[in-house]
C-alpha cells in the first residue's frame, strides 16, 4: 500500500491504536522523516526535536507519565469540561477508578516506534501571546511537522497516532529524557502497522464549517 495519492492519504491518516508486532525498519523511519522536515515553519527556523524512543524502561516512564494525566483528561470528560485549566493537576478517585488502562497501553506501550517531538520554544513567533486568550499560532511552526509525520507513515503504508497529553508531563521528563531548557515536549507520536487499515474518516462537512466574508456570513457551499 506504500505511495498513496495525496488525497487518499489525507481522508485515511486517522488515528492508529492497535498494531502488529512487526517491526518498522529504520531506513522506513528515515524516510519518514526525511520527507516530512520539509514542512513549513516561522522563518524556515524549523525548531523541531525528535527523540525515538527504545530503551524500555524509558518507554515505561513514559508510560507512567502519560497515564497520571490521561487520568486528568478522563476527570474533564466526566465533568463535562474541558480539562487541563490552571491548578487541575489531579483526578478525581473516580475517574480513576474507571480509567481504561488499555488506551494507555496502545498510546505508549504497543507502538513499534514511539517519538516524542519536541519544540525549540525560542524559535516559536507567538504572535498572539498578548492577546487576552490563550494562544493557540506558536504550534504553527511546530504541528505541520507533526501531521508530515502522519502522512508520511500512511504513505509508507503504516498507521500512526498522535497524543500531546504527555506534554503536561514535561517537567517530570525533562531530566529523564535529558531535554534541554529552551526546549518543549509538543507530541508523542506512535508508529507501526496497522492491526486494521482504516478505510473510512467521519468528518463535518465543508459548508459546516466555512463562511463567505464574515464569520456568520453564508456558507460555502461545494
Amino acid at each position: 500500500m506504500a505511495g498513496v495519492e495525496l488525497y487518499d492519504a489525507m481522508r485515511t491518516t486517522g488515528s492508529t491504536r492497535e498494531f502488529t508486532d512487526d517491526p518498522v525498519p529504520d531506513e522506513v523511519l528515515a524516510r519518514i522523516l526525511d520527507h516530512a522536515r520539509f514542512a513549513g515553519s516561522g522563518g524556515n527556523r524549523q525548531p523541531w526535536h525528535v527523540i525515538v524512543l527504545r530503551d524500555a524502561a524509558l518507554r515505561a516512564k513514559v508510560r507512567d507519565a502519560y497515564s497520571r494525566w490521561w487520568d486528568v483528561y478522563l476527570d474533564g470528560r466526566a465533568r463535562g469540561l474541558t480539562p487541563y485549566h490552571p491548578g487541575w493537576d489531579e483526578p478525581s478517585p473516580d475517574a480513576v477508578a474507571h480509567r481504561p488502562n488499555d488506551f494507555v497501553d496502545q498510546m505508549t506501550e504497543r507502538p513499534p516506534v514511539m517519538l516524542l517531538v519536541c519544540a525549540h520554544l525560542g524559535s516559536l513567533a507567538v504572535t498572539d501571546q498578548a492577546l487576552e486568550r490563550q494562544s493557540i499560532v506558536a504550534g504553527a511552526s511546530i504541528y505541520p511537522f507533526v501531521h508530515n509525520l502522519l502522512l508520511a507513515a500512511t504513505n509508507e503504508g503504516l498507521g500512526a497516532v498522535l497524543t500531546t497529553i504527555v506534554a503536561r508531563a514535561e517537567v517530570d521528563l525533562r531530566p529523564v529524557l535529558a531535554i534541554p531548557d529552551g526546549y518543549g515536549i509538543a507530541a508523542l507520536i506512535g508508529i507501526g502497522v496497522p492491526a486494521q487499515r482504516v478505510t473510512k474518516l467521519t468528518r463535518e462537512p465543508v459548508d459546516a464549517f466555512t463562511t463567505i466574508d464574515r464569520f456568520d456570513g453564508p456558507a460555502l457551499t461545494p
